[in-house]
């Protein structure tokens, strides 16, 4: 058995002190090391059966999802966001190796959740290791929110951030950068700027040379520069001189 189901097992075990749950208990375990259909199914019907102790289903969950079993995946969504982090961490690592496509649409939707933000810190680390097309928007959405509302959930936000900067998709700068004006982003979307690279944005979009950002040691994205004008003495606005073939050639 691997690392992530010994420490289920022993967690479970752990908070269990009637005889008849350890007993219980295991003959679950027995079913998972049988590793049989026969014995896949008796797990699955844990989880369809009403008023089941969360410690069976959650233990019969994690077992047939990293078996490769779909039939643990609505439980473990429902794990996915859990208020208990160690639950949540543990049905995240059963998700990323369920291999359902739709996992990362409902990690998605659980990570851009505003009622949930609180629990959604496995759910945005799931996104990162799934590595899908839904990953990155996510991720920019939910830190976007974050930075802007007044509650800003630090810890999530960070997890945003440090994210986007593993999956490095160029999209993510302009959420990255507005990051960079809080004290407790600032370290993480620093590293997140720079592990994605340098990028060229739209005129206008980008951060003022000289302004908070763009201090020594913050990468800072300038502003593309303006067009010339077609001669020193020409008093049109940057950008719309009638004539810019006129410019003069130096001379000599």
């Amino acid at each position: 058995m691997d690392q992530e189901y010994l420490a289920l097992t022993e967690r479970i075990r752990g908070r269990l002190d009637d005889p008849p749950a350890l007993a219980r208990f295991d003959r679950m375990t027995a079913l998972v090391r049988q590793r049989t259909t026969t014995a896949h199914d008796e797990l699955a019907r844990v989880l369809e059966l009403p008023g089941e102790p969360l410690w069976t289903r959650e233990l019969a969950a994690f077992a047939l999802g990293t078996a490769g079993d779909r039939r643990a995946f609505e439980t473990l969504v429902l794990l996915l966001n859990y208020r208990d982090p160690v639950r949540a961490e543990s049905a995240a690592c059963a998700l990323a190796r369920l291999g359902d496509p739709r996992t990362a649409r409902a990690a998605a939707a659980l990570a851009t959740n505003p009622l949930r933000t609180a629990y959604a810190l496995h759910a945005i680390r799931l996104l990162v290791r799934l590595r899908a097309p839904e990953s990155a928007p996510a991720l920019i959405s939910t830190l976007q929110r974050l930075v802007r509302e007044p509650q800003h959930h630090w810890p999530i936000a960070k997890a945003c951030v440090e994210g986007l900067g593993e999956l490095g998709d160029p999209g993510a700068i302009p959420a990255l950068s507005e990051a960079l004006g809080f004290p407790q982003l600032w370290r993480a979307a620093t590293a997140a700027i720079t592990r994605i690279g340098p990028r060229t944005p739209a005129p206008g979009t980008g951060v003022r040379a000289g302004s908070a950002a763009c201090s020594p040691g913050r990468p800072a994205l300038l502003r593309a520069p303006p067009p010339a004008r077609c001669g020193a003495r020409c008093r049109a606005p940057r950008g719309l001189c009638p004539a810019p073939s006129r410019t003069r050639a130096p001379a000599g």
